[in-house]
């Protein structure tokens, strides 16, 4: 299931992050050097080649702060562009638009991040016919965003959460005493989605026996996926994951899988380097 800004509860997000920046004095800086008159022009650009994505988010936060702001959004999330890009501008209220600029920035630039490094890893498995899928290691309360930026920057979104599939790990089997009784568990329980991590090949015919329908190969070489694979034969998808990097995606994907899941798309990106610049002249009282 693909995850948009839809999912999101994106005024919330604003509030609270704007109060988490203002606290209960407000923006003392603005305040004391920026005229209430003061009309802010400026372009948020890009200072490294990235693929790019929450600028609707950042547009929420001026807007939040000057409902009449006027916004000019000059490329689109999920667009891959050069450094020395201007992503928008925006004219506006001067105390509001530098009051909104780092939560506006930190978002961009985190999110942009995401889907910069997620194009990597996609670029890096192309023409192997495998798909690239996130995960649900990401910040608390921010998966639905990390998860709209892997989408922008090509990959699949995997699992939103606990509720919309079974994944059967060490533990649960651990607990139940066998990858086929844990498996049949949840079969009984009328789950239909039920992925299943196995580390060896002999888990495999246990687990599909079972009713698995998904699995996930954990940590295997290539030469084991590729074994893996063929012992499937196509009955269920296959996902690789564990360990991989983008110098080791390309021959983990070649070996026929259906799917590689990353985690580091969301727990190694580093934030893209984005910034907010007054234009020429534009620092002026309102008329």
């Amino acid at each position: 299931m693909p995850f948009t800004l839809d999912h999101f509860d994106l005024h919330a997000f604003v509030r609270a992050t704007l109060a988490e920046d203002l606290g209960t004095a407000g923006d003392i800086t603005s305040a004391a050097v920026i005229p209430a008159d003061a009309v802010f022009e400026g372009v948020m650009d890009s200072r490294d080649a990235i693929t790019v994505a929450g600028l609707p988010i950042a547009e929420a936060f001026f807007r939040a702060l000057d409902p009449t702001v006027e916004i000019e959004s000059l490329v689109e999330d999920g667009q891959s562009v050069p450094a020395g890009t201007d992503l928008l501008r925006l004219r506006g209220k001067a105390r509001a638009m530098l009051t909104a600029e780092r939560s506006a920035l930190n978002t961009v630039q985190h999110l942009s991040g995401i889907a910069t490094l997620t194009r990597a890893y996609v670029d890096a498995i192309g023409g192997t016919g495998a798909t690239l899928l996130d995960t649900r290691k990401t910040i608390p309360g921010l998966r639905v965003l990390e998860k709209y930026a892997t989408r922008m920057g090509g990959a699949q979104n995997h699992r939103m959460g606990l509720w919309d599939a079974a994944m059967i790990k060490d533990n649960h089997v651990g607990v139940a005493g066998s990858i086929g009784e844990a498996v049949r568990r949840a079969v009984a329980a009328g789950i239909d989605r039920i992925i299943v991590e196995v580390d060896r090949i002999d888990q495999i015919a246990p687990a599909l026996e079972a009713g698995g329908t998904h699995l996930l190969l954990d940590n295997m070489a290539p030469a084991m996926l590729r074994e893996a694979v063929a012992l499937v034969a196509g009955r269920v998808p296959t996902e690789a994951s564990g360990g991989v990097r983008l110098d080791t995606i390309g021959a983990i994907a070649a070996s026929g899988v259906t799917y590689v899941s990353v985690g580091r798309l969301t727990q190694s990106a580093p934030a893209a380097d984005i910034g907010l610049d007054f234009t020429t002249a534009c620092a002026r009282l309102a008329m």
